[in-house]
């Protein structure tokens, strides 16, 4: 068994690699047509260094980002082969392959980038740390009440952009000696101001009910995910009534840990495939486009696992259950929105058209919704978070200002490193 193990992962390894080079000569040849780099025009950038894979962290702020760039020009700066592959592919914003820590080093040395923004933790985010005389800054993919929204990593940033009170606190409870008034900065959901889109089906009398479940996850304390555990019971019972559509969006890491949880998520797309073709009107839709913002506007009720999810769609206040973990290890933070929001067991999964007629009846559910939305992201006027975002950057612009016109001489000479290839390079 050893040896066919090893063998498998050799074989994944080879094609992994095989997948990496073609993907590097890919983006090198579509850059190599694209329009050129403007030397000294970036101001802010956005550093990736993940993969395809995680390419959902980007792709929800490429709305918010690009209008950010009509006042500060905006660069992403990919140090993964398919993840540059998925960003040039996509067109949302100007990219710098930069695979090489000498690649980068060439590249920012040509601009004039004074805002550094990170989506994510990932350990490469210390190759661009090592750059200071601009600010780097944590801005997150998501809000939500997840163990990763409270590490200690927050504190290897300058700043980061938080979503509102909820944020606050939470990290409070956290992190020790962490000056959370000067060092956070909240700019509520972006994001939200573009919760729209053009619907795949034509409406009608059936209720809508989102299906949005995050992934299996990678240990005990983060097993958030529920296709297995409720997933296929509560589409099948909606499926069957007859007076429901179901838009399923399922994580695009679904399966990538555990293969029998993959093997669900592709029979719960089989089953709504089966479902369409026996009464076309139904028009069920399996959802694994990059675009979020229709689904969580035009949903009657969402369904979702602890993920940022919860508060995606909380932003939209809109009616929503939680489903709860089966594994007794996944940590669940009762100090916020889920001290007091509807969960759905698995037990009860089965049952699911009661509980969204449930929900839907509730008479105190506005009310409640728009209090956790005030302590979530704060005012949810359209345009209000966006245009904290902007404000969030025009301070760090004039910070960035006045403290280069404290330093000696201006100078901005950056530390040599050897060229390092990065895993997906």
């Amino acid at each position: 068994m050893g040896l066919v193990s090893d063998g498998r992962k050799a074989i994944a390894l080879v094609r992994k690699a095989v997948r990496n080079r073609s993907a590097v000569r890919d983006v090198r040849r579509r850059l190599a047509h694209a329009p050129q780099h403007p030397p000294f025009h970036y101001r802010v950038a956005v550093y990736f260094a993940d993969g395809a894979v995680n390419m959902y962290q980007m792709r929800q702020w490429y709305k918010p980002l690009a209008g950010l760039a009509k006042i500060w020009p905006v660069v992403v700066l990919s140090r993964a082969a398919t993840g540059a592959q998925a960003l040039v592919a996509d067109g949302a914003l100007p990219v710098a392959f930069v695979p090489t820590v000498r690649d980068l080093e060439r590249f920012i040395s040509t601009q004039d980038i004074r805002v550094v923004l990170y989506v994510n933790q990932n350990t490469r985010n210390f190759q661009m740390f090592r750059y200071g005389r601009r600010w780097h800054v944590f801005i997150n993919h998501g809000e939500s009440d997840k163990m990763y929204m409270t590490t200690n990593q927050y504190k290897a940033y300058d700043y980061a952009m938080i979503a509102g009170d909820a944020a606050r606190e939470r990290l409070s409870r956290v992190l020790w000696d962490y000056d959370l008034d000067h060092r956070t900065i909240a700019i509520g959901r972006p994001q939200a101001d573009h919760y729209s889109g053009e619907l795949p089906y034509t409406p009608d009398d059936r209720t809508v009910v989102l299906y949005a479940p995050t992934w299996e996850g990678d240990r005990p304390s983060a097993h958030y995910g529920s296709i297995v555990t409720h997933g296929e019971a509560l589409v099948r019972a909606l499926l069957s009534t007859g007076r429901h559509r179901v838009i399923y969006r399922p994580h695009p890491r679904s399966g990538v840990v555990d293969a029998e949880y993959g093997a669900a998520n592709k029979r719960i797309v089989a089953a709504l495939a089966s479902a369409n073709a026996a009464d076309p009107t139904a028009q069920h839709v399996f959802d694994d486009k990059p675009d979020l913002g229709w689904q969580l506007a035009a949903a009657d009720v969402a369904v979702v696992d602890i993920s940022a999810m919860v508060y995606d769609r909380l932003a939209a206040d809109r009616p929503l259950l939680i489903t709860r973990p089966v594994d007794p290890a996944a940590a669940i933070d009762t100090h916020g929105y889920l001290s007091a929001c509807e969960w759905l067991t698995a037990a009860d999964a089965a049952d699911i058209v009661a509980q969204t007629e449930r929900v839907l009846a509730d008479p105190d559910a506005v009310a409640r919704l728009e209090q956790w939305v005030a302590r979530y992201f704060g005012d949810t006027t359209p345009g209000a978070a966006t245009a904290r975002f902007h404000a969030a950057v025009q301070r760090l612009m004039d910070d960035w200002d006045a403290w280069y016109a404290r330093s000696a001489d201006g100078s901005d000479e950056e530390p040599e490193d050897e060229a390092e290839l990065d895993d997906d390079g």
